[in-house]
This record gives structure tokens, C-alpha cells and sequence, in this order.
């Protein structure tokens, strides 16, 4: 191993290893619950089935779905506002690729996946400010 490969940082180092889940059935007051509990600001929506992709929500898919739209919380399921497939990052990708990917696709976090599997979350503001990037 080099020793530029040594100082690389990559997304399995700085991720959230502790991630949230929901059905995608559950309701948006079901899942706004669940936030508020867990003091999350996403929540990722579970696969159906193996050949499936995951999903996300976060709160601006509650406000934009439910609040703006006049909907009633308790009437929205959450497979209609959250975003399918949910765009993931490879564990051992250089957190540099990994903002460069979330600031083009316009994503404040992503699920982290290795070997098929999510493994962690990673957001732009925990590479600021839960780590000592700079």
C-alpha cells in the first residue's frame, strides 16, 4: 500500500454505521414518529423482496408530500413521497468522489452499501461537521 493510499478517507470510515428503516407501507405519521424518536432526518425505505432497491425519505419529502399537498398524515403512505431507488456509495469510496457525487445529484445523503448490503449512512454535513476534514 502506498502512502497516498493510507491517508485516503473513504465512505465506511466517516458513515453512520446506525441506520433507521421503514416499510414502505407505514403511513408519514408513522414515519415522522419514528424520526422524532430516533432523531433521524431520513429514514431508508425497506426492499419487498430481494430484486427490489432501496428507497428513502427524509423530511423534505414529508413536507413537500403531506404538509404542502394538504394531505393527511395519516393517509399517506410512504412509497407515495419517498424516492426510489435510493442512490448508494460504495463503502470504499474516497469521501472526495462521495461529495462530489451528492453535490451534482443534488442529495444531502446517501446509504453506504458493501457486498450488496447497506452497511451505513453518509451525509455532506457529517463530513463537515462530525469529522475533522478540514
Amino acid at each position: 500500500m502506498s502512502p497516498d493510499e493510507k491517508s485516503i478517507i473513504r465512505a465506511k470510515d466517516v458513515m453512520q454505521k446506525r441506520i433507521v428503516s421503514i416499510d414502505g407501507m407505514a403511513t408519514a405519521q408513522e414515519a415522522a414518529a419514528l424520526m422524532r424518536t430516533e432523531k433521524k432526518r431520513c429514514l431508508l425505505v425497506k426492499k419487498r423482496n430481494a430484486d427490489d432497491a432501496w428507497g428513502i425519505v427524509v423530511i423534505q419529502d414529508l413536507i413537500k408530500g403531506v404538509l404542502v399537498a394538504g394531505r393527511s398524515p395519516a393517509e399517506v403512505n410512504i412509497y407515495e413521497i419517498m424516492t426510489k431507488p435510493a442512490i448508494t456509495v460504495p463503502a470504499d469510496m474516497d469521501i472526495r468522489y462521495v461529495a462530489r457525487l451528492l453535490y451534482h445529484a443534488g442529495l444531502q445523503r446517501a446509504p453506504v452499501e458493501e457486498k450488496g448490503e447497506l452497511v451505513g449512512l453518509i451525509s455532506l454535513s457529517s463530513l463537515i461537521l462530525e469529522n475533522e476534514l478540514f
